[in-house]
């Protein structure tokens, strides 16, 4: 298959693309496009056989639900209800990284909610989505467009190396300015649960439902037979091709366990790759170092990690390194992150 690549300067000098691949969705084809939080790979959401494309594409578990994404907050003609809390948070926080799960109607197919009865939905805060979700007349089934379980791409090049030649369109705009996926929000329970954290975090989530709570399926390994609510709970997602190990501790302890683990693997002639911080990169004297931004600004850290783990990917290292961070604000969608690219596997200092 022939992929076309078009890059999206200005929706008004560019417009012919997104209607050349809004075409394609309605059509039942795949096209990548640019969001807020990472790129995604979008079919219409109520074609069954486009929906197929997906997983098909991505390489990705049939039980792996996707997320709907829509152009407007009119959503009653996709799902059941929508309970109070649910229109609060989208008068809030819509357009934006929030995926909200509520209960279907038939018109959602089974195959894009995984046989769920529920479905995740969210309008992204993208000037690009919102008008390829608008001109294909029809919500748009996306998860992120890559490869199963690899990182998410925020650019444009990455949908590439991972796509081309699989689906029909890619359309490129600026790099995401999130970096990790929406925050999800189970709203078909009371209180609502937080399935997935991202951008929106639980603290913001808070202000508007003071008793929100964290699944607890997130906070560890997940089981092996969970049937999972929303993308990303189940399976390894996120990983480099290279083992990731996460060292957590003190500061002082953090350096020196990443010190003496690189050492260990450069005298066994190893190529490591460590993920640090602008405060803490200038303490690690050998090895591959890639800054993720300051501690001082976790956004930044959010934005830049599924970019530097393809990095480590690039420099075909051995082994990557990665400092732990504190799980409050964004650091807690950083950390799911890296856990899951890490299969949980984490020093303890």
């Amino acid at each position: 298959m022939e992929t076309k690549v078009a890059i999206i300067n200005s929706i008004d000098n560019d417009i012919e693309y997104l209607k050349e691949a809004a075409g394609i969705i309605y059509d039942g084809g795949l096209v990548a496009f640019p969001t807020e939080t990472v790129y995604g790979l979008g079919a219409n959401a109520l074609n069954e056989d486009a929906v197929y494309k997906i997983f098909e594409a991505k390489g990705r578990p049939q039980d792996n639900p996707l997320i709907v994404h829509v152009a407007s907050k009119e959503i009653e003609y996709l799902v059941e209800e929508i309970p109070e809390i649910a229109k609060k948070l989208m008068d809030k926080f819509w357009p934006g990284p929030l995926t909200i799960i509520l209960n279907k109607k038939d018109i959602i197919p089974n195959r894009t909610s995984a046989n769920l009865s529920s479905i995740g939905i969210r309008m992204p805060n993208n000037e690009i989505a919102l008008k390829l979700i608008e001109l294909s007349g029809c919500p748009i089934a996306a998860p992120s467009a890559n490869i199963s379980g690899r990182p998410s791409p925020t650019d444009v090049e990455r949908c590439i190396e991972d796509l081309n030649g699989k689906i029909e369109y890619i359309i490129g705009g600026m790099q995401s300015d999130v970096g990790v996926e929406s925050t999800i929000v189970d709203c078909t329970v009371t209180p609502p649960v937080i399935l997935r954290p991202g951008g929106i975090t639980l603290e913001m989530l808070k202000e508007i439902c003071g008793d929100i709570t964290i699944d607890k399926a997130i906070q560890g390994k997940p089981d092996a037979n969970l049937k999972p609510k929303a993308p990303g709970m189940k399976y390894r997602h996120y990983a480099p091709k290279a083992k990731l190990k996460i060292i957590k501790g003190n500061r002082e302890k953090t350096i020196e366990k990443i010190n003496e683990i690189v050492q260990n693997y450069i005298d066994n002639q190893k190529k490591v790759a460590i993920l640090s911080t602008e405060e803490l990169k200038g303490e690690f004297p050998i090895g591959e170092i890639i800054s993720l931004g300051s501690e001082n600004e976790l956004s930044e850290v959010a934005k830049n990690l599924f970019e530097s783990l393809r990095q480590c990917d690039d420099m075909k290292v051995d082994l990557i390194l990665c400092q732990a961070f504190a799980e409050k604000g964004v650091g807690l969608a950083i950390m799911n992150r890296l856990n899951k690219a890490a299969g949980f596997d984490i020093i303890e200092v």
